[in-house]
């Protein structure tokens, strides 16, 4: 297998699974649960689901792909659709290595879904996993891939419409609730 189809299958499998993780906390739900309200100021886990939903269509769309939008009344449903829908479309090299010119700098579809929008699923995993009172431990890849993305945004994290001002916690929390409180999220 040469290293662009790799690299694709590679991304494809890597936001599959972070996809996955997310569909288990939201296969448990019930339907009042998703009327909770989530960690992110005003949203309930259905919006927070919608939000992960919408901004990757509009990613895709923007690049002249398609997917189905999905039932509207079952987020799980919803979700499982959507992310099916995009691992498919990823499962294509000649999409997931398409080249566009990003907003931090020339990247490929595949790159852009499983590492910036990937990072997205990451943390709302979490948001959701709260939402619905279901425990969320990351691993220390994952904590390290969400911090790792930190300096990247810089001050522009903490613009409206992205993550609360950091909570402060002490230096003997946890690392997850650490890495939580730099996102504006209190996961004591």
């Amino acid at each position: 297998m040469d290293d662009v189809m790799q690299q694709s299958t590679d991304l494809a499998q890597d936001y599959r699974a972070k996809a996955e993780a997310i569909q288990v906390i939201a296969s448990a739900a019930g339907p009042q649960g998703w009327q909770r309200p989530s960690p992110c100021e005003e949203w309930s886990a259905r919006d927070v689901i919608d939000h992960l939903v919408d901004t990757q269509r509009d990613f895709l769309g923007e690049r002249g792909l398609s997917v189905p939008e999905g039932d509207a009344d079952d987020p799980a449903q919803r979700w499982r659709g959507h992310y099916r829908a995009v691992a498919d479309l990823l499962a294509d090299p000649s999409v997931g290595g398409t080249a566009y010119d990003g907003y931090f700098g020339p990247t490929t579809i595949g790159e852009t879904l499983a590492q910036f929008y990937g990072w997205d699923m990451l943390v709302h995993r979490w948001d959701v996993g709260r939402a619905l009172s279901s425990e969320v431990t990351f691993t220390d890849r994952e904590l390290d891939e969400i911090e790792a993305a930190l300096p990247v945004f810089g001050e522009q994290l903490y613009t409206e419409g992205i993550c609360a001002p950091a909570v402060q916690v002490g230096p003997d929390q946890p690392r997850q609730v650490q890495v939580l409180a730099r996102l504006g999220r209190d996961a004591r």
